[in-house]
């Protein structure tokens, strides 16, 4: 008797089949490759342009949104690591950060009406928060300081300065997957001194 496989086992093997399709471009697009970015677009633009409309309700406003979601991911899809999230959850994070952020700046220059600004509450840390801060602040500059002083640079340019791995691996001539593999020790060494400096 052959066993054929059920509709489920079929629905898994397809997803699995697409989140390793879709991570591989992804892959491709962190070293600039183009055909893989129009292939990453078509798989996946009317996914992401149903975030944006939800966020804006209005087809002008979620079609611009997701432009520069698609920006965003094209410059950021190196830093997109596979064991970490399915590419489609990397890629709606990366979308609907980028459509509230533009939702957040539409928003801040319009009027509000006196008695409703005096109801809205301040948000602003007060002293005991800034100085836990900067505190804070002063642990993670030791830490960083403590790595040798190129992964400290990795660190430093890839989440203080946004650039991208991509960047770092023409920059210092390395190819990408050591850059990538370098900073993650890097990240995990700073978990561990700033554990240990709790």
């Amino acid at each position: 008797m052959n066993a054929q496989p059920d509709a489920s086992q079929m629905a898994i093997a397809r997803a699995n089949r697409e989140r390793e399709l879709l991570s591989d471009a992804l892959a491709r697009v962190g070293i600039g490759d183009r055909k893989a970015f129009e292939f990453l677009y078509r798989r996946t633009s009317a996914k992401l342009f149903g975030v944006c409309l939800r966020i804006f309700g209005n087809r002008n406003e979620a079609e611009e949104a997701l432009q520069d979601a698609y920006l965003t991911i094209w410059n950021r899809a190196a830093a997109f690591d596979r064991d970490k999230a399915s590419p489609i959850s990397w890629l709606v994070a990366v979308t609907r950060n980028k459509a509230i952020d533009r939702l957040r700046a539409r928003d801040k220059g319009k009027a509000v009406d006196l008695d409703e600004a005096l109801g809205i509450a301040d948000t602003s840390p007060n002293a005991e928060a800034r100085l836990a801060e900067k505190d804070d602040a002063k642990v993670m500059d030791r830490c960083i300081d403590r790595l040798d002083d190129r992964d400290a640079n990795f660190i430093r340019a890839a989440f203080w300065n946004g650039r991208t791995y991509a960047d770092l691996a023409v920059a210092e001539s390395t190819p990408l997957p050591t850059i990538k593999s370098r900073i993650r020790r890097a990240l995990i060494k700073l978990r561990h001194c700033l554990e240990g400096s709790e």
